[in-house]
């Protein structure tokens, strides 16, 4: 590794993402100066096993010294151990850790793993604990992939504006007018949570079938929405309040409790229905039509779900692939790219994405030892 790469220009990051819907871990390189994104560069996934998902499930909603949270800790620092240790030729690392628990506003945010104890691992400087910063400002600590967004959309060359929809465990938007100079620009960006999104979903099918997720949506094309529950649903008072704001992976408990009379196909169904009308309610936020809605994350790959939003939303709606660009490692790659944007002194949030006061760049820097 170069000595403090980063000062002297574009580095290559290697990012990493454990996300809510409990898989596994993505790590991702790209090459980048913090502003532009020059190369892509490989990529790989680290499952969780089932006795991992079960150690993490556990610990969902806990805080550091609570019943679970140090076994939770072992299991993502290892999987990250072992994923990191494919790669070379990294300059630094994000690492994002896995969020058991976020309380913007009350106890605030807490992802389990350890930077410092991964940058001896891999003896290389790792960048994490990326949201405490900004929600100890007042904001809401999430969503942070728009940074990465507005450069992918500066890259793509696009000239109207448009918006990225991650559906992952939770759903997010972010809103890019791309013909602003910045991330860091006002009007540039709006970015927020929509709602739940796989993550519902996957519990339901993981808990009564014993699969990871329902793959193809085949399970929520064979079930009739439950039409009462999904008006209940809508009328939660999140989808009144203005973005940007931010959600728990388990926020929507009533949702989850009331599909359990539903027999399986049926509750898929609703649960899906959920999620895109959670993304057609964050829509009418958007300060301007946008030409394009452009998907990642794991709920790109659900037929049903993609039908409905193109059904909902007044605009195309396509996988990020349409674009050139990876689905499965754009968060991963968003950490690689905020990494870089840490270590060199540039904000990664702000107040049109998480509602901070001003723009902030969160985490911190843990060197190997010597």
């Amino acid at each position: 590794m170069r000595k403090d790469a980063w000062k002297k220009g574009p580095v290559w990051a290697l990012g990493t993402m454990s996300g809510t819907s409990l898989d596994g871990v993505d790590a991702a390189m790209i090459r980048t100066d913090g502003h532009q994104v020059l190369e892509f560069g490989p990529s790989a996934f680290r499952p969780y096993s089932a006795a991992e998902q079960a150690v993490l499930r556990r610990a969902l909603g806990r805080w550091p010294g609570e019943a679970g949270v140090a076994e939770a800790a072992e299991v993502v620092e290892t999987a990250h151990a072992e994923l990191l240790a494919r790669f070379e030729g990294a300059d630094l690392i994000g690492f994002h850790g896995q969020t058991l628990a976020h309380e913007p506003g009350g106890r605030g945010t807490h992802q389990a793993g350890s930077g410092a104890l991964l940058a001896e691992f891999t003896r290389l400087p790792v960048v994490w604990d990326f949201r405490s910063s900004d929600v100890a400002l007042g904001g809401q600590g999430a969503p942070l992939a728009p940074y990465y967004h507005f450069a992918l959309a500066k890259q793509m060359g696009a000239a109207e504006p448009l918006a990225f929809l991650n559906l992952g465990g939770v759903g997010n938007l972010t809103w890019i007018d791309p013909g602003l100079p910045g991330p860091e620009s006002e009007g540039a960006l709006l970015a927020f949570d929509t709602g739940p999104a796989n993550a519902p979903i996957n519990d339901l099918i993981q808990a009564r079938l014993g699969l990871s997720h329902d793959e193809g949506g085949k399970i929520a094309a064979k079930g009739r929405v439950k039409r009462a529950l999904l008006e209940a649903f809508l009328k939660h008072s999140y989808f009144l309040k203005m973005p940007p704001k931010s959600l728990d992976r388990d926020a929507f408990t009533g949702l989850v409790q009331a599909v359990k009379k539903l027999d399986t196909p049926a509750a898929a169904a609703t649960l899906t229905a959920a999620a895109v009308s959670a993304v057609a309610k964050g829509a009418e936020h958007f300060p301007r039509p946008v030409s394009q809605l452009l998907v990642c994350g794991g709920g790109r790959h659900n037929p049903v779900l993609m039908k409905g939003l193109a059904r909902q939303l007044r605009c195309a709606v396509q996988p990020v692939e349409a674009a050139g660009f990876d689905g499965d490692m754009l968060e991963a790659q968003a950490f690689a790219y905020l990494a870089v944007r840490v270590a060199m002194g540039l904000p990664t949030s702000g107040p049109s994405t998480t509602g901070v006061a001003a723009n902030v760049g969160g985490g911190q820097v843990s060197r190997p030892a010597g």
